[in-house]
């Protein structure tokens, strides 16, 4: 069970997702808009947001940008929902931080069935709890779900510490974006989309310095590679 909070401004929408989200057996919150939003996610401390983008008082972009932007928040996932559906609005969505975009109009059990995938998105893959890497100016503690770059620490999303944990431990090995779909967000590979473009080049800009690890292999998808000359990894 996760605690999830809606913000929708149509009542009836908002009802007809909470019944359902309740069914599936999450605890749920509702809020109407931004202002309401934010309280709610001081008060109940919600593990996702359900997030209408067209509200009556902000953009829901605007509350996107404050829980991600907060490390006290950001690992707060956050499934965008709205009647926009060009491909702009998605990208937007996604250099944002959210982890995952559904159209409108959706079939309800497809939208539990998403929420649920983007909630089971938590832990790392292809390794112990207790492992970690240390690659030059770059360390990645998996334990402590930390990622430090020359000492200072790289807020990241529990998603991008998920894609860049996955792209390391296969070191070396390329990675296709339909590999990547199915890995990190466990979406069916044939969707097409640009989520994985979208979150590498954000957890590039996050690692900053340390970037170059992430090699883009044209064509194909990413790799995490052997080795970046000069900065004094083995």
């Amino acid at each position: 069970m996760a605690r999830i909070l809606i913000v929708e401004d149509e009542a009836d929408l908002r009802d007809m997702v909470g019944y359902n989200l309740r069914s599936a057996g999450h605890e749920v919150r509702e809020a109407q808009d931004v202002a309401e939003a934010l309280a709610a996610v001081r008060s109940f401390r919600p593990d996702l947001v359900l997030l209408d983008l067209m509200l009556p008082d902000r953009p829901g972009t605007e509350l996107c940008r404050k829980l991600k932007g907060d490390p006290e928040t950001s690992g707060i996932r956050v499934v965008m929902l709205t009647a926009r559906s060009e491909e702009i609005d998605r990208v937007v969505g996604f250099e944002l931080g959210a982890d995952d975009y559904v159209a409108k109009p959706f079939s309800v059990r497809e939208l539990v069935l998403r929420v649920n995938a983007v909630l089971r998105r938590g832990a790392p893959v292809d390794a112990t709890p207790d492992e970690s890497l240390e690659l030059g100016r770059l360390r990645i503690d998996r334990a402590r779900h930390r990622v430090t770059v020359d000492g200072e620490e790289a807020p990241l999303t529990a998603l991008e510490f998920k894609l860049l944990w996955t792209l390391a431990s296969r070191r070396g090995r390329v990675q296709s974006r339909e590999r990547l779909l199915e890995d990190v967000w466990e979406m069916n590979p044939d969707v097409t989309t640009r989520t994985v473009d979208t979150h590498v080049k954000r957890l590039r800009e996050k690692l900053g310095p340390a970037c170059a690890w992430v090699e883009t292999v044209r064509g194909v998808g990413y790799r995490f590679v052997e080795d970046v000359p000069g900065d004094g990894a083995a």
